[in-house]
């Protein structure tokens, strides 16, 4: 059956049902970047030693001599993970695209979600065909990363109107957001390259960053005070702006999250790096993406959902 003829059948979705797929696109696009910390930190970056299948001849994990049980089951399970962010990002696409009246830019966003993964999982395929290179590991997180940030921007256009963006706070704090996104994007870089010369391979034969971890560190560390510096800046002028409640939410959540991340940061490295504090940190990590995302997207009105036109409300399903 053509897939027009196929969509023609599904029937028209609310904008309720698009805001809970973006926020379930959200979710999973986090996820997918924490169960990924959970095989780079059980060295199970290697369960899979091919890709696209898992041993050659077999997409499924088999006994093998010189891979563990569990080093499969780990990062077989992450791989069948994408599965589902891809299934998710794709219901989100036929949702956006059958809400009315038709939203262009909501069905674009939605759309960078199913590529994204896609682009994902040829990424991570690389990082497994260079064994696990410490490169190949800072793109396949920072690629996460980007759409994190845009699936947090989906969420959030999934509540608002299509109209022109107004600002609602004045052009100096626009960019003061400007350079805290700068900041932030920085700031996960620094941290992929502290993982990258750190211990956790995610396989123990891979090489590392040879840099001082101490350095990494110490950089890493300076991006967070300057995230801190900005916000607290952006802070002090909201006061006089005028905010929305939904960006003082926004706000608020940044302050207690990026504090939270940094306390956690410094605890880790005095702990000698363990393996579930990494896991937090990562999870840390994607939560300060996509809030900081929303302030962003919060620091602009774009006008109230459009309202469903009488005669689209009332038409049947095709049949």
């Amino acid at each position: 059956m053509p897939m027009p003829s196929l969509l023609s059948r599904i029937p028209a979705a609310s904008h309720r049902l698009v805001r809970w797929l973006a926020l379930a696109v959200l979710i999973t696009q986090a996820l997918i970047s924490v169960t990924g910390s959970v095989v780079r930190v059980t060295g199970s970056g290697l369960g899979c030693p091919t890709w696209p299948q898992c041993f050659p001849g077999s997409m499924v994990p088999i006994e093998h001599p010189e891979v563990a049980r569990l080093h499969q089951v780990i990062e077989f399970g992450n791989r069948t993970l994408t599965g589902l962010v891809g299934f998710v990002a794709l219901a989100c696409l036929i949702a956006a695209w059958k809400v009315r009246p038709h939203r262009p830019r909501l069905v674009r966003l939605a759309l960078i979600m199913p590529l994204g993964v896609v682009a994902q999982a040829i990424i991570g395929g690389i990082t497994v065909l260079v064994d696990l290179s410490w490169w190949s590991v800072s793109i396949h997180f920072m690629a996460s990363a980007v759409l994190i940030w845009l699936a947090a921007l989906l969420f959030k256009a999934a509540s608002e109107g299509d109209e022109a963006p107004t600002p609602v706070i004045p052009e100096n704090m626009r960019r003061l957001l400007i350079a805290l996104t700068g900041v932030t994007a920085a700031m996960l870089i620094a941290g992929t390259l502290v993982t990258a010369a750190g211990p956790h391979a995610g396989d123990a034969e891979t090489p590392r960053l040879v840099v001082p971890v101490t350095t990494l560190v110490q950089a890493h560390g300076l991006l967070v005070m300057a995230y801190v510096c900005l916000l607290a800046v952006f802070g002090v002028w909201l006061r006089s702006a005028r905010p929305t409640r939904a960006l003082l939410r926004a706000y608020t959540a940044a302050c207690v999250l990026v504090l939270a991340q940094g306390a956690l940061g410094s605890a880790q490295y005095l702990l000698g790096v363990p393996e579930a504090m990494v896991v937090l940190h990562v999870l840390g990590s994607t939560l300060v993406i996509a809030v900081t995302a929303l302030l962003w997207g919060e620091s602009r009105y774009r006008g109230k959902l459009p309202e469903v036109p009488a005669a689209e409300a009332a038409d049947p399903v095709p049949a």
